[in-house]
């Protein structure tokens, strides 16, 4: 019996589930997360396990007296992606917050294990080859994960050609791009005044309503400007010259 699949058209899965949230602080950023159903949170900064009610997992390498490290921040991802895949569990959306914070703490972890300062002093480049896997394998496996994903990032200001300051991620930008290139939608939130704003910033592709099949994501996309657009009207046909049915 032939292993490939049939050579036939098949019906895409076109609902978002990949999801990268930026702003300032207090825009509005978790509270987005949290409006995605049965939450998870890996969180690096207690900012959800201090305000939020979901189910929280600290990220951080834990550190015995001398300062030797007991458990590294990879140890814990991999254990909890782990049982994410292959424990009979009721989640349905996994949330990184903050996503530069994990970079940090990665970077942060593989020093430790090679008592080394930083990553460049781990001979040949093997330093960032480690960790450029090893945050690639993160974002992968979480992909791999039939939930909805959120990666939550700070905002920073950068200087563009014609020295204006413009807003952007606070996730560096090579590592920006390998989580961004894994996401459908990237969002930015902000709260001026007593509004809170959410913007598209960057898409996959055109979302139509008509192709979102979950109800709870359908809802939520539908109060962010730019991240669907609606079906094209239905065209009727005429029977003769004048135009009339």
């Amino acid at each position: 019996m032939s292993i490939l699949p049939e050579n036939k058209p098949h019906q895409p899965h076109n609902t978002p589930r990949n999801f990268f949230i930026w702003g300032a602080t207090m825009s509005g950023k978790s509270y987005l997360a949290s409006a995605f159903p049965d939450s998870i949170v890996f969180s690096t900064d207690g900012n959800e396990k201090n305000s939020g009610t979901r189910p929280t997992i600290a990220l951080k390498n834990y550190v015995d007296t001398k300062g030797k490290l007991t458990t590294s921040v990879i140890d814990i991802l991999d254990k909890y992606i782990l049982a994410l895949r292959t424990e009979q569990n009721t989640f349905k959306t996994v949330v990184i917050d903050v996503i530069e914070d994990v970079t940090v703490l990665l970077e942060q972890a593989i020093c430790m294990e090679n008592n080394v300062k930083s990553l460049s002093d781990i001979g040949y480049g093997k330093g960032y080859a480690i960790f450029n896997s090893m945050l690639s394998e993160m974002v992968m496996d979480l992909k791999a994960l039939p939930m909805n994903i959120i990666y939550i990032s700070r905002e920073d200001m950068k200087t563009d050609e014609n020295q204006n300051l413009i807003p952007v991620p606070a996730l560096k930008q090579k590592y920006y791009n390998v989580v961004n290139g894994n996401c459908d939608l990237v969002i930015r939130t902000q709260h001026l005044g007593k509004s809170y704003i959410r913007t598209v910033t960057d898409i996959r592709r055109k979302y139509k309503q008509s192709e979102i099949d979950d109800p709870q994501i359908l809802r939520i996309l539908m109060a962010i400007p730019g991240a669907l657009i609606k079906d094209a009207p239905a065209q009727t046909t005429t029977n003769n010259k004048d135009g009339k049915n």
